[in-house]
């Protein structure tokens, strides 16, 4: 317990002074914690030590943590954040237990997730995942060219057209993962694209919301906030290293 709030209050604590540098207010970034291979207690720990937003990378294993956590958080329940690629099959499951979505990565799963929020009466807040890096191992709209090919920036603001028309989703901006490196700055050129990316949505879509970005993991969430994030994905800066 005292690990986690200690780490916890770490990293708000870079979060604000991220945030202050850039010249943004710290409450305009949210903290998900995201719990990938750790059990139910220790996100419990987590959760009593003010944690509120957690994130999931595989639909199922968080279905179950999220169905045993729910008799010790009901009075002020978390809101669930599902990170990760969702499998066709899976969406509905995804609509039903989670209260976010970051990785609408394609077409397909958003007229999947749209159709079973529609069903459930409900309006999923999503986010367009966009590969900015062009690493081909990563998820996401294929933009890492988007800057310069005039082709790629039309084919996803065609894609991104069809997606705010769904009824059952409500865009609320962009997500991108990263590639991994030892130096946060070496990311930094890709979430200024992603950034920069947001800003032309907003030019070519203005009745939409484009208010979140989500970008920045453990290794690199300070440089993401000074680069305009507004949510920030840390796990192993919380819970530790995983098994």
């Amino acid at each position: 317990m005292a690990d986690i709030e200690d780490n916890l209050e770490h990293v708000q604590e870079r979060i604000a002074e991220a945030a202050q540098r850039a010249g943004r207010d710290p409450e305009d970034v949210t903290l998900v914690a995201v719990t990938k291979t750790f059990p139910a207690d220790v996100i419990l720990t987590a959760y009593d030590a003010g944690v509120r937003h957690f994130g999931e990378n595989r639909p199922r294993e968080g279905i179950s943590k999220i169905t045993a956590l729910e008799p010790y958080v009901s009075e002020s329940p978390p809101a669930w954040h599902m990170i990760g690629h969702i499998q066709s099959r899976k969406a509905r499951r995804v609509v039903e237990h989670y209260d976010y979505v970051h990785s609408v990565d394609r077409l397909k799963i958003a007229r999947r997730l749209s159709r079973f929020a529609a069903e459930a009466g409900r309006t999923l807040p999503a986010l367009i995942e966009c590969n900015v890096s062009g690493e081909e191992s990563k998820y996401g709209f294929s933009m890492g060219a988007w800057e310069k090919e005039s082709e790629q920036l039309e084919g996803f603001f065609s894609a991104v057209a069809e997606i705010l028309e769904l009824p059952g989703l409500r865009v609320r901006g962009l997500m991108t993962m990263p590639p991994y490196v030892d130096d946060p700055e070496e990311v930094r050129p890709i979430f200024i694209k992603l950034r920069h990316l947001r800003d032309a949505l907003r030019e070519r879509f203005p009745s939409a919301d484009w208010d979140q970005l989500s970008m920045g993991m453990t290794n690199d969430f300070e440089v993401a906030v000074e680069e305009g994030a507004t949510m920030v994905r840390v796990g192993r800066g919380i819970f530790g290293a995983r098994s």
